[in-house]
């Protein structure tokens, strides 16, 4: 079975990584958030769907502008990976996910960034930095798309 991590920041990126939650069917579900209030509307969400969830993880909230919170919330990331040991990584965004690509693809897993739909006229800040190194870089703008990447695969709303 394969096991799959997927996180990001709360608000609009987990929004847009519930939704994938069918996609994931019959996969060993591992998720992480930058909020503790997730998991019993997820743990409902994935009975609903007949899945489980395997652990949900909160982890530290930080940006650019906290670095402090950023050293933290990558330390975190990494015990988490070393942890889950993930076949796959999975993230719809911003630090959470940039941290999760670029560790997660280190420790060998396959990856994958879907960058926010909220950026309809240029990839975020955090995509354009992780999803260069992603084994699959998708946004969810066909305006966006590039032959290189990202590509244009649909919309997760």
């Amino acid at each position: 079975m394969t096991r799959v991590l997927a996180i990001s920041s709360t608000g609009g990126h987990w929004v847009q990584l519930n939704r994938l939650m069918p996609a994931f069917e019959g996969c060993e579900m591992h998720w992480a958030c930058t909020s503790p209030d997730h998991e019993t509307r997820l743990r409902v969400a994935a009975k609903r769907l007949g899945q489980q969830v395997i652990s949900y993880t909160p982890i530290t909230d930080a940006n650019r502008k906290t670095k402090l919170r950023l050293v933290k919330q990558m330390l975190e990331i990494a015990a988490l990976l070393v942890r889950v040991r993930p076949d796959v990584v999975v993230s719809t965004g911003a630090s959470a996910g940039f941290f999760a690509i670029r560790l997660g693809k280190l420790m060998g897993a396959r990856t994958c960034w879907i960058d926010s739909i909220a950026n309809g006229d240029e990839l975020s800040l955090s995509g354009e930095k992780a999803g260069p190194h992603a084994d699959l870089f998708l946004t969810q703008w066909p305006d966006v798309a590039k032959p290189g990447g990202p590509l244009y695969r649909g919309a997760v709303l």
